[in-house]
Formats: C-alpha cells, sequence, structure tokens
C-alpha cells in the first residue's frame, strides 16, 4: 500500500507543486492589493471553485488513466484488498491537493498574521482546511464519475451541490463538507470494482448510491422547470414580464411607486377615516423603507457576507472587526501599523454580536461611523475614539434599517417598526429612546415593501407581504394599513388581500415532483445552520389537488418500478429497495433507476 501511494506522489509531484507555486504567487499578489481574508463571499465562491474544478479534473484525469482495460486489470490485481488500493490513491491525492491547495493559503495566513497589521482570526486559519476538504470532495467527486461514466456522474456531483447550498457556517460548514466526503468515499469504495458497470448488489450500498441518484434527477427536473420558465418569458405571458400585470395580483401592487401602493392599501377600506387618509397619502411624499436585507453575520462565519470593515478619513485609520475577541482593530492606512482596538463604551467591552457597517445617520462628525450590531444600533466617533450605542431594540429583535420621516426617523427590527425623535440622533443624544414601537403584522421573509407617511396624530404606514408568493414557502399575498397615534394606539385600516399571479402547479413546483426529497433537500440544506429571523415566513395552505398530484405521482412510481427493475441487474434485496425507494421519492427515483442500473 506504501508503494502505491509513493507512485501515485512521484507520478503526480512535479504538477502538484507547479500548481502550489503558481497558488501562491496568485494569491500573494492579490493580497498585496486587497485583505484577502475579509473580502466577500462571492470571492470566495469563486475562488472555492477554481479549488473543487481542480480536484474534480485531478480525479477524472487519475482514475480515467487507469480505467483503461489493461492498466485497470494491473491496477486490481496488485497483491492488495481492493480497498487499500482505493485507500492509498485517495491518500496520496489527499497529500498531493494539500500541498497545491492547502499549504499556499495556510503560508499567506501566516505571512499576515505575523508580517501585516492586518486581522486574522481563527475563522481564517480554517480556510486551508475548509479549501482542502472541499478540493478532495471534488477529487472523490472525479473519481467516481471516471469509474462509472457520464450516466452516473450526477450522483457525485449532487453531494458537491450540497455544499454550495448549504447555510451552515463556521464549523458546520466544515462538518457539512466532512459529510460530503464520507458519503463521496463510500460511493467510491462501491464503484471501485472488476465490472465497472455493475451496480451494488448490498443494500447498503444500493441505499448509499439510490438517494443522491434520486436527487441528482429531482434537480435534473428543477432545471428543466427554468428552461421552461425562460421559455415562458421568451413567450411574453410570464407574470412578470407582461406590460400590464393583472388588476388584484401581488405584481400590480409591487410596481407601485410608494404612493400608489399606499393607496391600494387603502382602497376598498371600510375604515371612518379611510377618505381623510387617502386625502393625506395624495397630498403627502411617502417613504419607504429597504427591506431587501442581506443574510445576517454569525460568529466564526469563514466568509463575509458584507465588508467588516470601515475607514475613518478624519485620521486616516481603517478598523476592522474581529470575530476572536468580538472589538475593532484599527491600522494607519498610510503606515500600515496597528493604532488601537476599541470596544463598546469607555470600558472597550466586546461587542455582544458581530457588527458591521451601515448607513451614517444625520449630525454626526467627520470620521464618524454607524455599527449595526444584533438589536443594537452604535457610532463609531471618531474625535474620541470610542464606540457608543445610540438605539436599541427589543432583547432578541435583530435592528436592520430605517430612515427619517419629517421629523423623525423609523428603524427597523425583524419584528417592529421604531420611532425615534430626529433632533435627539443630530445633537448625539446617547443613547436615544424610541418613542413608539409598532409590532410587524406578518413575516418578515414575507414582507416586500413597508411605505409610510407622518400624519398630524401620529403615522400611517402600509405592509406588502408578498416577498416570496411565488414559492411554495411563502403566504398569501395581502397589504395591510396602519394608523399609528402618537399616544401609541395602533389601528388596523385596512386588510387587503391579493390575488396570485402564478399558478399553483408553477408555485409548488418544488414540491409535487417528489415531496420527501424536497423535504430531504429543505434539511440539508438547514443542517448545523443557524436560526435565520429574517427569513421566517407564513406559508400558504396548500392547494388539495397538488397534494393529491405528488402523492399520486408517487404510487405511478411505484407500479413503473414493479416493471422497470425486473429486467435490471439488481439482487432480490436491491431491486426491493430501488422499488420501495420509488414509491417514497416519486420519479425522480424511478428515473435514477432507469439511468444508473444497466439492464
Amino acid at each position: 500500500m506504501f508503494d502505491l501511494i509513493k507512485s501515485e506522489l512521484v507520478r503526480f509531484r512535479g504538477w502538484a507543486a507547479a500548481l502550489a507555486g503558481v497558488h501562491i504567487i496568485a494569491l500573494g499578489f492579490m493580497s498585496r492589493l486587497v485583505d484577502m481574508a475579509q473580502q466577500p463571499l462571492i470571492v470566495h465562491w469563486v475562488i472555492g471553485g477554481v479549488y473543487a474544478l481542480v480536484g474534480l479534473l485531478f480525479g477524472l484525469y487519475e482514475l480515467g488513466t487507469y480505467r483503461k482495460p489493461s492498466q485497470w486489470l494491473n491496477l486490481l490485481h496488485r497483491p492488495l484488498p481492493q480497498q487499500r488500493i482505493v485507500a492509498a490513491l485517495a491518500i496520496a491525492a489527499a497529500l498531493l491537493l494539500a500541498l497545491a491547495v492547502a499549504l499556499p493559503i495556510a503560508l499567506i495566513a501566516l505571512w499576515q498574521d505575523t508580517m501585516t497589521a492586518r486581522v486574522v482570526d481563527l475563522r481564517h486559519w480554517l480556510l486551508p482546511l475548509s479549501a482542502w476538504l472541499i478540493a478532495l470532495c471534488a477529487w472523490m467527486a472525479g473519481a467516481f464519475s471516471a469509474l462509472r461514466g457520464v450516466r452516473q456522474a450526477g450522483t457525485a456531483l449532487v453531494l458537491l451541490a450540497w455544499i454550495i447550498a448549504s447555510r451552515a457556517f463556521g464549523f458546520g460548514v466544515l462538518a457539512v463538507e466532512c459529510i460530503v466526503l464520507a458519503w463521496l468515499a463510500m460511493l467510491l469504495l462501491g464503484a471501485f470494482k472488476p465490472d465497472l458497470s455493475a451496480p451494488p448488489r448490498s443494500l447498503a450500498g444500493t441505499l448509499i448510491a439510490a438517494l443522491p441518484a434520486s436527487m441528482a434527477a429531482y434537480l435534473l427536473v428543477m432545471l428543466c422547470f427554468i428552461a421552461i420558465e425562460f421559455a415562458w418569458i421568451a413567450q411574453g405571458s410570464h407574470p412578470n414580464n407582461t406590460t400590464t400585470p393583472p388588476p388584484g395580483g401581488h405584481n400590480f401592487v409591487e410596481k407601485l411607486d410608494n404612493r400608489g401602493r399606499m393607496l391600494a392599501a387603502l382602497q376598498d377600506s371600510r375604515d371612518s377615516d379611510a377618505a381623510l387618509l387617502r386625502e393625506q397619502v395624495k397630498l403627502s411624499d411617502p417613504q419607504g423603507i429597504d427591506v431587501q436585507v442581506p443574510v445576517l453575520p454569525h460568529k466564526n462565519e469563514l466568509a463575509n457576507f458584507r465588508p467588516m470593515e470601515f475607514d475613518d478619513g478624519h485620521r486616516n485609520v481603517r478598523w476592522v472587526f474581529s470575530h476572536d475577541d468580538m472589538r475593532l482593530y484599527g491600522y494607519d492606512l498610510a503606515m500600515r501599523k496597528p493604532v488601537g482596538v476599541v470596544g463598546v463604551g469607555a470600558a472597550n467591552a466586546p461587542f455582544p454580536a458581530v457588527a458591521l457597517p451601515g448607513a451614517g445617520l444625520r449630525g454626526m462628525g467627520e470620521g464618524d461611523a454607524v455599527l449595526v450590531g444584533g438589536n443594537t444600533l452604535y457610532q463609531y466617533v471618531s474625535e474620541t475614539r470610542q464606540v457608543l450605542p445610540r438605539v436599541s431594540a427589543r432583547s432578541g429583535e435583530t435592528l436592520l434599517g430605517g430612515g427619517p420621516v419629517g421629523e423623525t426617523v423609523a428603524m427597523m427590527s425583524d419584528k417592529a417598526i421604531y420611532f425615534l425623535d430626529g433632533r435627539a440622533l443630530v445633537e448625539n443624544q446617547l443613547p436615544v429612546t424610541p418613542r413608539l414601537r409598532v409590532q410587524m403584522p406578518g413575516a418578515m421573509g414575507d414582507l416586500r415593501n413597508l411605505d409610510l407617511i407622518e400624519l398630524v396624530d401620529g403615522y400611517l404606514i402600509t405592509f406588502l407581504y408578498s416577498a416570496k408568493s411565488h414559492a411554495n414557502t411563502g403566504a398569501a399575498p395581502y397589504l395591510v394599513a396602519l394608523h399609528v397615534h402618537d399616544d401609541g394606539r395602533v389601528e388596523i385600516v385596512n386588510r387587503r388581500a391579493l390575488d396570485f399571479d402564478y399558478p399553483a402547479l408553477y408555485r409548488f413546483s418544488a414540491w409535487w415532483p417528489s415531496p420527501v426529497l424536497y423535504a430531504i433537500r429543505e434539511a440539508a440544506r438547514d443542517l448545523f445552520a443557524p436560526v435565520m429571523p429574517l427569513d421566517a415566513t407564513a406559508p400558504a395552505p396548500m392547494p388539495r389537488s397538488i397534494l393529491w398530484l405528488g402523492i399520486g405521482l408517487c404510487l405511478l412510481s411505484l407500479m413503473a418500478a414493479l416493471r422497470v427493475s425486473a429486467n435490471r441487474v439488481l439482487s432480490r434485496p436491491a431491486r426491493i429497495a430501488w422499488i420501495v425507494a420509488c414509491g417514497v421519492l416519486g420519479l425522480p427515483a424511478l428515473a435514477a433507476l432507469w439511468l444508473t442500473v444497466p439492464r
């Protein structure tokens, strides 16, 4: 076994060393231009995609050369069990990828940590391990695809897609990558046999291969639906690109301006003040609060959804948030030397949650900045080099943003709207206590637009809940108009239901092809993921016709599997497993059976 590992290392050592050299030069060049540790998520995705491509091509080439009949027989006739042969190939590939992928990243992190003033946290030291796991998973997928061929390549590639789709953070990402690596290793071990076209004979091997193969077929169905939607758009009848959306639907309301949406929310209202409120909306300049917020940051996440740094132009200092001790580290932009550490208040206490730069406030001095973390909005004061809390929402809420409304300022959390005295913000009063709190009438994940005006006695706020009404996870679209009085009373002026612009067959297209695979997909995506309050929705009930369609397709798949599996190369336990899988997983499992198991 050691000789086989050594021969593979000698065979590819030149390529691995050359790739490592190019890799470290590229990372070093980019690190001189920007701080690679603080780049947004899209940059990490691109770089991770390159590592996956390297591993995939390596696996395809290495096992593809051994797949030739003469070399395959020579490899298998070594005085070693098949399991040890494939283990030797995997160990050699892991060492080569560690040299070409992980080592350059670790060296750049070491250089940045010891020779620069930039921040390097524990999460950055995990990046070499994550990159190595991604490349090794891709090698496993490439090796399996080389042995099994194009028809079964999706069985392995769908597991790589799991890494991309996962919503886990930090150590959760590493756990998902380890699970994918173990699953791919079992697939490769099952495919490593003299007869490369033979399906797994054991029940365990069948189950290990059947689930990802069925999920690959399910995702292929989803891609077909996307192609159909493109054709729908090209035809010109798609609800999103019609010249005039049907009145009464949520697309029609979404395309209105702020005033139009507020008037639509008051339409058909039976409230005694509705007519007066409509006149005030026509005479006012309604303001909107942006609700299209990004994903919340989480401690020890490997990548950054938003930049975790800001510049104090008055002092020429850049401040970077550290996840390790939850404080800001500054360095001089000219001299590139550290200038200090800043926490919350005079005691420089750690931030209770990850804080990111936000939009500025009125009355801020030169060099000042706003930070938003958890339920608190902070202000960095350049003159005193301190971070002071300005506004706080209730405990357990997440402060998102806001904007001016007349002489006041409206701040939004994931559960409520807060109204603050604008003069207190301009005069830099610390902290500012909200005058009013208005509970949101729906789930944050469903909120599409929020518009409001200032009245003589309070405010008029309208909410449009239709952000995910085109999918099965969204609420039935509706508008809500609230009259908020200065004394804190909240009256529902109107609640107006809107029509769906998309048919139920489209909205539940991710569910009815395979209800069980849809549930598995959602569970896999959220595995090790933290709670995300911004994604909370109140899904509309499923029509009974869609429910019966999903059940009927599963029964149809079960009956078809009885016939399809009869003339396939399957043992009795494997055939029973496939039939049960087709009945439970539906048509995607039937397609996987037809594609992956030979006659």
